[in-house]
């Protein structure tokens, strides 16, 4: 009678060249990847705009409100309150973050001025 071969233990296949490749793999999307669309929002600070002629138009953004020369102003009707005071979209309309003011609503302040056809922003301190 023929006996039986010796039982074998399998041997468990090592790991570490798969992980390997995973984190290769992880590095690599993480540098190939972009998290946030970049930006550029071309705002002259100071005074680096034109010539400044007409009635003042101070934009005050603050962390509680925005005010138009120093009224207190809702953010859907300064389009609208800046109005009689430019005489063409390219006129100058400054813009000044108040302390506390949120980066964010200087951006959105200036999205929404732009939007409404006005080129000339001057951002200042």
């Amino acid at each position: 009678m023929q006996g039986l071969a010796p039982i074998r233990r399998r041997r468990r296949p090592s790991l570490t060249p798969m992980i390997d490749v995973v984190f290769l793999l992880l590095v690599f999307f993480m540098l190939a990847s972009r998290f946030g669309v970049e930006q550029v929002m071309p705002l002259p600070l100071g005074g680096g705009a034109a010539a400044y002629s007409g009635p003042p138009r101070l934009v005050d953004i603050g962390p509680d409100g925005l005010w138009l020369n120093g009224r207190v102003t809702a953010p859907e009707a300064l389009v609208m309150a800046l109005a009689p005071m430019v005489e063409a979209p390219s006129d100058t309309i400054v813009l000044r973050a108040r302390d506390g003011a949120a980066l964010q609503e200087v951006v959105s302040v200036a999205d929404r001025l732009r939007a409404a056809g006005y080129t000339t922003l001057v951002l200042v301190e």
